[in-house]
């Protein structure tokens, strides 16, 4: 294969899989080394943003994937807008960031911060595949600890836990955004979400 074609390929192989692919993955499905693969990912990653292209390859959870520029962004939500989709509530992103960056952590420990049951909320991120049975704590009773999945990564867009918004930062990243809550059939205030968001 030409170099062009090689990244055609690559191209093709990121556009229609809707997990990231590593670079092992491309290598044994193009028979190709890494240095081809590696080549071919940064042409299209540049090619993207030169030419202003909708989508972006990104790295994300060990891998690289094709997804919608953040410009393009306030669009996509208004497409999405009203859809039924999945999403996660306040208190399930509470206990998410919790385990996120406290792990491995007990269901107790995270209650302790909470002030409320989350047999419910991790119930249903275990579900999501959002977080994993990481082991058992050396303690009375053996309780259970709990960890992030790859399917966290992918969910946020984050190559590693390292990518986390330090905790000290979260003031200045409040003070930047605003958070409209969405009313629910109910005309309860319910929360947004983003568009692929489980």
């Amino acid at each position: 294969m030409t170099q062009d074609n090689v990244k055609s390929a690559v191209e093709a192989l990121l556009f229609t899989c809707d997990k990231p692919l590593t670079i092992e993955q491309i290598k044994k499905t193009l028979d190709l080394d890494t240095l081809q693969v590696n080549s071919a990912i940064k042409a299209l990653r540049s090619e993207c943003e030169q030419l202003n292209r909708g989508i972006r390859v990104y790295e994300v959870a060990g891998g690289f994937q094709m997804i919608a520029a953040p410009d393009f962004t306030p669009f996509i939500k208004k497409l999405y807008k009203g859809s039924a989709l999945d999403k996660l509530s306040r208190p399930a992103l509470e206990t998410l960031a919790i385990i996120a960056y406290k792990q491995p952590v007990t269901r107790l420990e995270i209650e302790s911060l909470r002030k409320v049951n989350i047999d419910g909320m991790v119930a249903s991120l275990l579900e999501k595949n959002l977080i994993r049975i990481a082991g058992r704590k050396k303690a009375p009773g053996r309780p259970k600890v709990y960890g992030t999945t790859r399917q966290f990564l992918e969910h946020f867009g984050l190559k590693t836990l390292d990518e986390l918004p330090r905790i000290k930062d979260f003031p200045q990243a409040l003070s930047e955004e605003t958070i409209e809550p969405a009313a629910d059939n109910s005309g309860r205030e319910g929360n947004g979400a983003k568009k692929n968001e489980p």
